[in-house]
């Protein structure tokens, strides 16, 4: 199993505190530490499960839309995007439980031209609200065609970190990592008003970085 780098630290925090807090059981508590090891193992398989990294296999024409991330469908609506387009899009949200592969991928293949983060709440992350008041970060990535697509990750109740990679002027490839939220979160991607929607509200996106979510016109 692959995982990703925005879980090393965390990792190897947790292996060295499942050996200390075990050799410690052991020791002091020697009838109890059969059930202390059995739950510190479940705590620590979970941790390696959450930052699993697993191998996806993009193919992606220029004009079309990849997932960005694994997890459920919780919006596809026409909104106004203030922050940098201000414009008319149409709004694709998705969900991450914290049983999903939480890294993000790029949806579509182009030159970063934004990047910003923006610190805020930590409302749950289907609220309506929450692609305006959470902390989130915004990437614009602007496809050989000039067209601009904004996609951004959004903290959720249980998120407190969201990991993010890109510069302005860096190479986007549609389905390639960039960047990673921390346990429970939603990613909402924004694109031009006539594009092809090929998911709806409920869809479950079990293979973000692969499944294709729209075409551009």
């Amino acid at each position: 199993m692959r995982f990703h780098k925005a879980g090393t630290e965390i990792i190897t925090i947790s292996v060295i505190l499942f050996l200390i807090i075990n050799l410690v059981s052991i020791y002091l508590f020697k009838y109890w530490s059969v059930i202390i090891f059995i739950l510190t193992l479940a705590l620590l398989a979970f941790i390696l499960w959450f930052f699993r990294n697993p191998k996806r296999f993009i193919k992606a024409n220029n004009n079309e839309i990849v997932a960005p991330v694994d997890g459920k469908v919780v919006v596809v609506k026409e909104v106004y995007e203030k922050e940098f387009l201000k414009t008319s899009c149409i709004q694709i949200s998705i969900f991450m439980s914290p049983l999903n592969v939480h890294v993000c991928r790029y949806p579509v293949s182009g030159e970063v031209i934004y990047t910003k983060y923006h610190p805020g709440k930590f409302l749950v992350a289907w609220h309506e609200k929450s692609s305006e008041l959470n902390e989130r970060t915004t990437v614009v990535v602007q496809n050989e065609c000039n067209q601009q697509i904004l996609f951004r990750q959004i903290a959720g109740a249980m998120a407190r970190r969201i990991v993010l990679y890109p510069k302005i002027g860096d190479t986007a490839v549609a389905g390639n990592d960039y960047g990673f939220i921390k346990f429970g979160s939603r990613l909402d991607v924004f694109l031009p008003l006539g594009t092809d929607i090929l998911v709806k509200v409920g869809d479950k996106i079990p293979n973000g970085g692969e499944k294709i979510i729209a075409r551009l016109k």
